[in-house]
């Protein structure tokens, strides 16, 4: 068997933590190695350590999970576990796997322990040579030019890659795919947003125009680009 993948509760609530360590105990797949209460120790946590999968509560004091998956420069795949379900339209643009309304129950559980694995056997990227990536498209792996790509937008577990001649919805979350193409030509630009900065065609105060589409700036990256379009 293979080693089990390595999963941290964060969570304010200690009958989330009971529950889920239970639930956690019965899958010899899964390695419970932190709990944390809040999302500063998290934080921490993940600065320090290597983690697969994240049972994240978005209702906590100081910092919500939503804030939390904001601020991490890479975060592990994510499973959001809630009591309020208003949340699960704007979650799915963070990249998690699922949502899981409180009370769990087991048989749900497993469902999303399952979504978890089978998007960990499947390796959706590869880089080719540096000018090339393929990338799982309708159930087939696709080769893109790198250099055609023009931005891209995230859409839950999937992003939608508009290049020069097409547009995909590739089966890949954005925090996947910006680790695979080139840092010195590509950067995230929003949470929902990777752009070529060489296509980029003019910026101007919180939007960039690449192709006449106009495309938000987060503040947490308007510097870094605005620094990086003046080299």
């Amino acid at each position: 068997m293979k080693d089990p993948k390595k999963c941290i509760i964060v969570d304010d609530e200690p009958a989330a933590h009971y529950v889920l360590i239970n639930y956690i105990k019965q899958n010899p797949q899964l390695q419970l190695v932190a709990q944390c209460y809040n999302a500063i120790e998290a934080t921490n946590y993940l600065r320090e350590n290597k983690v697969d999968l994240m049972f994240l509560d978005i209702d906590m004091p100081e910092l919500t999970g939503l804030e939390l998956l904001n601020v991490l420069p890479v975060q592990p795949k994510t499973i959001l576990t809630t009591a309020y379900s208003e949340f699960a339209l704007e979650s799915y643009d963070y990249g998690v796997i699922d949502y899981l309304l409180k009370p769990i129950y087991f048989p749900r559980f497993l469902k999303s322990i399952e979504r978890f694995f089978s998007m960990m056997d499947i390796e959706p990227t590869e880089v080719i040579s540096g000018t090339t990536i393929n990338i799982k498209v309708d159930g087939y792996l696709t080769e893109i030019e790198v250099d055609k790509i023009l931005y891209a937008q995230s859409f839950g577990n999937y992003v939608k890659l508009f290049t020069t001649t097409k547009t995909y919805l590739a089966s890949i979350t954005t925090n996947e795919l910006e680790k695979c193409l080139p840092q010195i030509t590509f950067m995230r630009i929003h949470k929902s947003y990777i752009v070529a900065l060489d296509k980029i065609e003019s910026a101007e105060k919180d939007m960039v125009k690449i192709k006449k589409i106009y495309l938000p700036i987060g503040i947490t990256y308007k510097r870094e680009l605005l620094d990086r379009l003046r080299k």
